[in-house]
């Protein structure tokens, strides 16, 4: 899960730094369709195929559009605010998947102290970020502002996309079965709308090249499938939880090769966020070390 969360932490970045050559939704189109070629491929030389006849298939296309959703609304966001603020904002998803599958699954229930971690966690992203997007001395606020919220919404997405993985047929599916039917979606969908508003700008620069092969190898392909077998697995909405790091590595990120700015508060923002993610996937670890200063605390005996 930790480079997992450095791998995500650096996607938005590299969009971002080479927009002014390649349209960011052209970009996640031309990656979807790349990486959906290497899944083929790994597949085929597994020897596996996908199937229809179990009707998977449906909710296969349901995951696929949410996906498609999920990276649109990415890319346009980036075109209105920074790639801090969408790494950010996306990184609600964990939120939204865990009071998804509260609903739905009974492994996936959350105790008391997981809701105050993710209440925390949540309030932290709140706390380093959205006061200085409606700050009135920043420059094209309501621009900032648009941007922020499509960038929540692509993390609303994204949690539903959970909650669909976890909740039907696709859950015993192998992890590049579901990738598959995300990516293709995704290309077709991705590459509709480029082509639609316009945005098919592609100058084959050395950078564009290697964002293009980082965005196509690394993080649609060998880390979702990562991604994947880690929520057939292990509990979502702990391992959303965890993902809570990645909002960190991607501001660290973005102030380093993008040189924006890391204010005060996101030091106290991070706070919290940590402090939820101990709460959240470290509840068991919190349960025993409070059950063992409650005893040292009780009553001596004689």
């Amino acid at each position: 899960m930790l480079v997992f969360c450095l791998v995500l932490g650096m996607q938005q970045i590299t969009i971002k730094a080479t927009a002014d050559d390649i349209s960011p939704v052209l970009q996640i189109a031309l990656r979807s369709g790349i990486s959906a070629l290497l899944v083929g491929l790994f597949m085929q030389l597994r020897g596996t195929r996908l199937t229809f006849s179990d009707g998977s298939w449906k909710a296969g296309l349901l995951a696929g559009a949410l996906f498609a959703t999920e990276y649109l609304l990415m890319g346009e966001s980036l075109r209105h605010t920074s790639a801090s603020h969408v790494v950010i904002f996306m990184y609600t998803a964990p939120l939204f998947a865990a009071l998804g599958l509260h609903f739905t699954v009974a492994s996936e229930r959350l105790a008391p102290l997981q809701w105050l971690g993710i209440l925390l966690a949540f309030g932290g992203i709140a706390i380093a970020f959205l006061g200085s997007a409606t700050q009135t001395d920043q420059p094209d606020v309501l621009s900032m502002l648009w941007g922020d919220t499509l960038a929540l919404l692509a993390g609303a997405a994204w949690g539903m996309t959970t909650v669909i993985l976890r909740t039907t047929r696709l859950s015993r599916l192998p992890a590049t079965h579901t990738l598959m039917y995300q990516l293709v979606v995704a290309f077709v969908v991705l590459m509709i709308f480029a082509i639609w508003q316009g945005q098919t700008t592609f100058n084959p620069t050395p950078e564009v090249w290697a964002s293009l092969a980082f965005q196509s190898v690394v993080v649609s392909f060998a880390s979702l499938l990562l991604w994947f077998w880690l929520l057939q697995h292990y509990l979502a909405s702990r391992l959303g939880a965890f993902s809570f790091l990645t909002p960190l590595f991607g501001a660290a990120f973005g102030a380093w090769l993008l040189n924006e700015p890391i204010e005060p508060r996101f030091l106290l923002g991070a706070l919290f966020v940590l402090t939820g993610i101990v709460l959240v996937s470290g509840y068991t670890t919190v349960q025993q070390a409070l059950a063992y200063l409650k005893h040292r605390a009780g009553p001596k005996t004689t």
